[in-house]
């Protein structure tokens, strides 16, 4: 049987779990930790067989998510949002995967797609101009790939707004160093990225209507079935899978430090029904949340790969069950941590961490529910949502 990355992590996990607080205080996942990812093959699940990429199914790559970030919520992270770029490069302009990947398969892209730069037209491409926040991982990358706007000749953003995917190496950006100072998911390294007057090819840019409506898979010919995967459940896929990682990394925290605990009256918490009583439910709650998210990307890739159109409906339903689940699992953490007592507070004990970094992930966009619970309503109405609704569907 073909060893698994997911095999390879549990091989180290114990050093996993040291790295984690290691990361936290260096503000990005430490070299060792990288150095093992790379090892394992952690970002090249979804990587094109061509460059020695895995190209497994979405649910392995869940999987592993769940199980790095179970270990360090930092590195399941990042695990979860670079993890997924590869996927979109197998579509890009082949170009641009032989620059990234021809000399090193295990080189790394970053993001973020937030449209945060302009992207003025010039012969050959662009000159591209801007500040983005939230690069995970971005330090231990050699890309990145940036959300801007066409702009006009004065370099204004042109109306109706137009977006793009902008692709860029390294040499081409300027990373923020002191602009990650934050509660949770310290280790992450999600810093600043500045842009000034770089100019970035044609060829190296991606529509994004395309990219998530999926036009870009179709006329770049892709046959494999994850690569017709639509984009929006596959970019929220790694974030969600981490965050219910973390909260198992939590729950197993947590049961590890109430083993023994003695309560303030005396009582041994193994003794204590209601306590246990709250731990099951939250035990149950986040298996539930993960067998959600697993049985909807099996959903969603059964469809593909028997040839049937996924509908606006049914990737609103998808980012439904993944957005719930998430929340249903962060609610589990918050039940537990509240029974865990005044010295799970202290910043030695891992549970504070994890209780910190769970909520830290539910903060990313893709977690609001209200547009998205909103267009799977009006969905299973019939309506066909419009506008805003349709965001990140």
């Amino acid at each position: 049987m073909t060893e698994r990355v997911i095999d390879r992590i549990a091989d180290i996990a114990d050093q996993m779990r040291e790295q984690a607080s290691e990361a936290e205080k260096v503000g990005q996942l430490t070299d060792q930790t990288v150095k093992s990812m790379k090892a394992a093959g952690n970002i090249r699940l979804l990587q094109p067989a061509k460059y020695n990429g895995l190209e497994v199914h979405p649910r392995e790559f869940a999987e592993t998510v769940m199980a790095t970030a179970a270990l360090d919520p930092s590195a399941g992270w990042v695990n979860g949002v670079v993890g997924v770029h590869p996927y979109q490069m197998a579509y890009a302009d082949p170009r641009v995967a032989e620059e990234i990947w021809a000399d090193d398969p295990d080189t790394w892209i970053a993001s973020p797609y937030a449209p945060g730069g302009v992207a003025t037209p010039v012969d050959g491409g662009y000159i591209f101009n801007g500040h983005w926040q939230f690069s995970s991982g971005t330090d231990h990358c050699d890309w990145i790939i940036l959300g801007a706007v066409i702009g006009d000749k004065e370099g204004n953003p042109a109306m109706p707004p137009v977006h793009l995917h902008m692709i860029l190496p390294r040499k081409d950006y300027e990373i923020v160093d002191d602009s990650w100072n934050v509660v949770g998911l310290r280790g992450t390294g999600s810093k600043d990225i500045v842009i000034k007057d770089a100019f970035v090819p044609s060829y190296r840019t991606m529509d994004s209507t395309e990219v998530m409506d999926g036009t870009a898979q179709r006329k770049a010919g892709m046959t494999l079935p994850l690569y017709l995967m639509p984009w929006s459940a596959m970019f929220p896929l790694g974030i969600s899978s981490a965050v219910i990682g973390i909260a198992e990394g939590a729950l197993a925290a947590h049961l590890d430090y109430q083993r023994d605990r003695v309560g303030a009256n005396g009582t041994a918490i193994k003794d204590d029904p209601y306590v246990m009583y709250g731990v099951a439910e939250a035990a149950a709650d986040i298996n539930a949340a993960r067998q959600e998210l697993l049985a909807n990307i099996d959903r969603v890739y059964d469809m593909v790969e028997a040839g049937k159109e996924v509908s606006f409906a049914d990737r609103a339903a998808g980012r439904r069950t993944q957005v719930r689940a998430v929340w249903r699992a962060v609610s589990a953490v918050d039940q537990i941590f509240a029974r865990s007592g005044g010295n799970a507070l202290r910043m030695d004990k891992p549970l504070q961490r994890y209780w910190r970094d769970a909520h830290a992930g539910l903060a990313h966009a893709i977690h609001v529910p209200g547009t998205v619970y909103h267009a799977a309503a009006l969905s299973s109405l019939g309506v066909d949502p419009q506008g805003p609704l349709r965001v990140m569907i």
